[in-house]
Order: C-alpha cells, then sequence, then structure tokens
C-alpha cells in the first residue's frame, strides 16, 4: 500500500513538470528539484543546480509553448530505495506540424517527506520507436 502512495505522490510531481511546461511556468518547473539537482536537456545541455537550471527555464520556457501542447506520462517506476527513485517517463510534444516524442528518466529522492527531482535526463525517441 506504502508504495502506491508513493508512487501516486511521484506522478504528481511529474504532472507538475507537464502544468508547469504547458503554462510556461519557470518557477514552478525549477521549484520540482532539489538545489544541486543535475537536468540534461533535451538538447543536450547539462545543468548543475537549481540556480543554474532556474536561469535556463527562465531563458527557454516563456513562449517556447506558443501553438503547442506536451503530455507527460508515468511508465514505469523503479524504487532504489524506499526513499529513491528511477521514474521512467513518456512525454509528447503536439504542434499543428506533428508530434515529437521523448522518454526522460528522472531521478527522484524524497527530501523533507516531498519527492523532488534529482538527476534528470531528456532523450528524444527515435523512428520506429515513437
Amino acid at each position: 500500500m506504502r508504495e502506491v502512495a508513493e508512487i501516486e505522490a511521484i506522478k504528481q510531481v511529474v504532472a507538475t513538470v507537464e502544468h508547469s511546461q504547458n503554462n510556461e511556468l519557470p518557477d514552478e518547473f525549477a521549484g520540482l528539484f532539489r538545489a544541486d539537482a543535475i537536468w540534461t536537456t533535451g538538447g543536450g545541455k547539462r545543468l548543475f543546480g537549481r540556480e543554474a537550471i532556474s536561469a535556463f527555464t527562465h531563458q527557454v520556457l516563456p513562449g517556447a509553448m506558443r501553438d503547442s501542447t506536451v503530455t507527460f506520462e508515468v511508465e514505469h517506476v523503479l524504487f532504489i530505495r524506499p526513499d529513491v527513485a528511477a521514474v521512467k517517463v513518456l512525454q509528447v510534444y503536439r504542434t499543428a506540424d506533428g508530434q515529437e516524442v521523448g522518454t526522460p528518466l528522472f531521478v527522484m529522492s524524497k527530501e523533507d517527506g516531498r519527492w523532488r527531482l534529482t538527476a534528470c535526463q531528456n532523450t528524444a525517441v527515435l523512428g520506429d520507436e515513437a
């Protein structure tokens, strides 16, 4: 039962990632990360720490979702420890020109009772896997 509740809490974080991107809310997005988090963007930019993640997000997110939407679906959760999880996500960007599919990996840790993004890698899905 406890694991089900933890998965639901993790899904809420992923839903907030979706909400913050669709609504272009860089502060909400950056607030999901640990202070010392690592994030590699879909374009391969490596960011170290919430401040760097926030600065980057404030540059790119406003206006980025014009004429597009994104959805995030938790595909699999692997608990490494009760307070650390590897979360595989299906990410779909939709525009008038079609869609792009990504497969982020979010390593999350539970800090003070709250799941936080800790080490994240965003990767495109190629060809027939989409």
